[in-house]
């Protein structure tokens, strides 16, 4: 199963501010994911409407995790963020499917894919860092570009 890199971009925001306690503004997190930084802030907006971040105004203001942010699970955070109503586009620019009606392909790739959530179920955002730390998030920590 292959997650979308909105999906991918928060999580590893998740990830990274799992593993700190330090406030972190959008501009380095952008710079941390080597994401630009207009998806980073539509992440970071997300998932402070999803609870799971707690941001600060302000001169010296950012944005850390919240206490639901590390509790919440990998499969419950990426039910949340997948917006595709299924795994399959059973239509075309020509019309339906012929085989919609018999069909139990769409079915079985949405099981196929609550299967993999579920999996994941058990796997909670502070589970995926190395424990917190005092100081600023590591340079080292950068990932892909996603773009």
């Amino acid at each position: 199963m292959r997650i979308n890199a909105f999906s991918d971009v928060s999580l590893r925001l998740l990830m990274l501010l799992s593993a700190t306690s330090e406030l972190q503004t959008t501009r380095e997190l952008a710079e941390l994911v080597d994401t630009p930084y207009n998806h980073v802030s539509k992440a970071v907006l997300r998932l402070r409407q999803m609870g799971m971040l707690v941001a600060v105004r302000g001169r010296s203001g950012g944005v850390r995790i919240s206490d639901e942010g590390l509790q919440a699970t990998v499969g419950g955070v990426l039910r949340l963020l997948d917006d595709r109503a299924d795994v399959a586009a059973c239509e075309s620019d020509s019309g339906d499917c012929p085989l919609a009606h018999g069909c139990g392909l769409r079915g079985a790739l949405n099981q196929a894919r609550e299967a993999f959530y579920a999996s994941l179920d058990t796997v909670t955002i502070a589970s995926l860092a190395s424990p917190r730390q005092a100081g600023p998030v590591p340079v080292t920590l950068r990932t892909r570009r996603v773009g």
